[in-house]
């Protein structure tokens, strides 16, 4: 079962050198996914979509990026586990090693109509631990990486959440999903606008939330999220001096969790308005 990860192991806090190998992987992998997905977002009129709930779908690029990125790290790889959202999770309880967390393309919804608002999500998790987060928005070329206790970049060059100490100094990301009521992220947003803060949703939680990580964003909210959507944001945004709440804890791997991420000053405020305190 998949929740033979709740339990962070000993034997799988592999060494540096493990650790960088799989670090390398990510962002090599994450280019040609990119790459791939692009090719697909070309002829985004062509595509092939399927319902899979209310608000929520996948494309044939979905299911091929997805088949690319597993297909590479398990050459690689072949110990570990993956977890991807298209269909790559029935196999994440036989490795013997760690696990791949992957969206192959976060911002569905805008990829089928056009819009450049998507990326590539991979992580590497032990247990509740994220070892590495690797984020590629292929509209932009924008690559953003972290390795645990090694800081986050954006095309190798290093970033840091932003100083601000007051929700007027810029934007806030938001994400809603049909998977919980609007009521939490009303009062969110009635909270935040009372403070004269003001908020934006571009359709990627994974960017947004990476973006708190690169200090274009102030913070981040939103009352569900599944853990490919996540799980690499969240590594970066911690590497680059911001906050997450425990976004894996628990079942959280499995069912997701809220989340919630801002910059280091914020972090008192966000618990206020996502009513974490």
């Amino acid at each position: 079962m998949l929740l033979q990860y709740a339990a962070t192991r000993q034997d799988l806090l592999m060494n540096d050198a493990q650790l960088v190998a799989r670090f390398e992987a990510a962002q090599s992998v994450s280019r040609e996914a990119g790459e791939l997905a692009i090719s697909y977002f070309r002829r985004f009129g062509d595509l092939q979509v399927t319902a899979k709930g209310l608000q929520d779908m996948a494309s044939e690029a979905d299911v091929a990026v997805e088949a690319l990125i597993r297909d590479r790290l398990a050459a690689r790889f072949p110990e570990d586990g993956f977890f991807g959202e298209e269909g790559g999770r029935k196999d994440a309880a036989d490795s013997d090693g760690g696990l791949w967390v992957v969206d192959p393309i976060d911002g569905t919804a805008c990829f089928v109509m056009g819009i450049p608002v998507w990326c590539v999500s991979i992580a590497y998790v032990d247990g509740e631990n994220v070892l590495l987060g690797v984020v590629y928005d292929p509209n932009a070329d924008e690559l953003f990486a972290a390795r645990r206790d090694h800081g986050a970049t954006l095309n190798g060059q290093p970033i840091r959440a932003s100083d601000a100490d007051s929700f007027t100094n810029g934007l806030v990301g938001i994400g809603y999903s049909t998977r919980t009521a609007p009521a939490p992220v009303i009062t969110f947003l009635d909270r935040l606008l009372a403070e004269g803060g003001m908020f934006i949703r571009n359709g990627s939680g994974a960017l947004m939330i990476t973006y708190v990580g690169a200090g274009r964003l102030l913070g981040y909210y939103e009352a569900h999220l599944n853990s490919w959507d996540g799980a690499a944001a969240v590594a970066i945004v911690r590497e680059a001096g911001g906050w997450t709440n425990d976004f894996l804890a628990g079942d959280g791997l499995l069912k997701g969790n809220p989340i919630a991420a801002a910059a280091p000053r914020l972090v008192r405020g966000m618990k206020q308005l996502a009513g974490l305190v």
